[in-house]
Order: C-alpha cells, then structure tokens, then sequence
C-alpha cells in the first residue's frame, strides 16, 4: 500500500504453489469444482492484475486471496444460490466435490445435508460468506475480517448469526 515493494510474478508464482489447494477447496464448496478451476485462476490473475495494492508488510497473503475469491464467488451467486435452492428441494448437491466420500448420500446424511443448504440459501449473503469463510476455508476470525474488508466485531456477530440459525434448523426434527 505505501510500500515501494510490489509483488513480482516469482512472488506470486510462490503464493499460487502454496495456496491453490486451500482457494480452490473453498471455491469447489462454493460454485461446484468446475467453475472452481476458472475461479481460482481468476483469482490469481486479479492478484497479479492489482499486486500493487498488496501490503508485503502482512506476514500472510492468503486472507487478501481469500478476499478476491470471495469476491468472485459473489459473480456467481445467482447460480450459488439457485444450486442450494435445488438442493434443498430434491436433497442432490449439485455442488459436491467427487472424492470418494459418499458418506451424505445415505438417508440420514442426506436429509441433514438439505436442511444445511435450506440454512445456506436463506442466510444474508454476509452470514454465509463468513460462515463459508471459517468452515470450509478454516480462516480465523481476524482473516476474514482482512478478506471480507469488514470489522472483527462484524465477523463474530455474523458467525454467531450463522451459527445460531444452523444449530436452530438442525435441531429440528431430531427427537
């Protein structure tokens, strides 16, 4: 930011090795595996296309990834959504990543699995990307404050939110 220190391409080049994997697991969650791909490419290119904006200061880039992945998960959350509205009807992820865990194909599994993404599809879109953001990305509360661009206090609020509604919807029908 005030920094004359920019990003270089072998800079980034190291960044993409160390953090394709975990970007991509999110966005696989998010959009399904097949727009992930383009997604975290993306996600990269806006990296390299803004690097100047980068804080080398920060002892950590993923959160600042995490924060335009986000952001590019947000172009597609009319399909997001109307993927979790599907789901939530018929009980078939149209997201799920094939990898070999069928465990939420069972009966039970599946029923728990529709009223997750009924909750998903319900909740602001602010609830959901934190919630997102903490479960899939395993993000700490101070790295999604940093890639949301929101406060801490903002985080915790709406992770309890989230949380709060999940509990409440698993909850019910269990005797």
């Amino acid at each position: 930011m005030g920094s004359s220190a920019v990003l270089t391409a072998d800079s980034l080049a190291v960044m993409f090795e160390r953090h394709w994997r975990a970007l991509f697991g999110y966005c696989a969650r998010r959009v399904g595996p097949d727009v992930a791909e383009d997604l975290v490419s993306s996600t990269f290119l806006v990296a390299y296309e803004r690097r100047e904006r980068f804080d080398p200061a920060r002892a950590e880039a993923l959160p600042w990834l995490y924060g335009i992945a986000t952001n590019l998960v947000r172009r597609h959350r009319r399909d997001e959504l109307r993927a979790y509205r599907m789901f939530a009807r018929t009980g078939v992820d149209p997201l799920a990543c094939d990898d070999g865990d069928r465990a939420a194909e069972r009966a039970d599994g599946a029923l728990l699995a529709r009223r997750i993404a009924g909750v998903l599809m319900e909740l602001p879109a602010r609830q959901r990307d934190v919630l997102l953001l903490f479960a899939i990305g395993q993000l700490e509360y101070v790295e999604i404050a940093q890639a949301l661009n929101i406060p801490l206090g903002s985080v915790q609020s709406a992770l309890h939110r989230a949380r709060t509604k999940l509990r409440a919807a698993l909850s019910e029908g269990v005797s």
